[in-house]
């Protein structure tokens, strides 16, 4: 199991029309640009993060938060980690980030708290139309009445 984790193979294709080492050299610089905006940004582990020597800082958070933050960490590009502490009854969860990224984090989570804010703020679907269904049934019946006219 431990070898598979290792040993990672890489398709690399370069259409050209000769082969010198500096076309090699362009594309390998171009695979590892596009690997490394790839390989670390958003939600990974902990291991992961601690391997970029960024120092790690982090922040308690509550579990019911979770899916909707990430949106925001992507947004901003907040490399994270999450760990749960389970010494606690609820257990309680930690986000870890990188130092640097502090700023972006509490500008993440000014924006998250807004929307959190603004989300409670907003009433109900389901209150609005059980209002309006209400409204409805109080509402006078309109019945009509047909006559037929009969001509002699």
């Amino acid at each position: 199991m431990q070898e598979e984790i290792e040993h990672k193979t890489v398709n690399f294709a370069i259409s050209t029309t000769k082969l010198s080492a500096r076309t090699l050299l362009h594309g390998m610089q171009f695979l590892l640009r596009q690997y490394d905006k790839h390989a670390s940004q958003g939600k990974q582990s902990m291991k992961r993060l601690v391997r970029q020597n960024r120092g790690v800082t982090n922040v308690e958070i509550q579990k019911t938060g979770i899916k909707d933050f990430d949106k925001y960490a992507k947004r901003y590009h907040i490399d994270y980690a999450i760990q749960k502490d389970l010494s606690y009854t609820p257990p309680h969860y930690m986000i870890y980030f990188k130092a640097q990224d502090t700023d972006a984090l509490s500008a993440a989570f000014k924006e998250y708290s807004a929307a959190v804010l603004d989300k409670t703020k907003r009433p109900s679907v389901l209150a609005k139309l059980h209002d309006l269904a209400q409204t409805v049934a109080n509402l006078p019946d309109k019945v009509r009445h047909k006559q037929e006219e009969r001509g002699l």
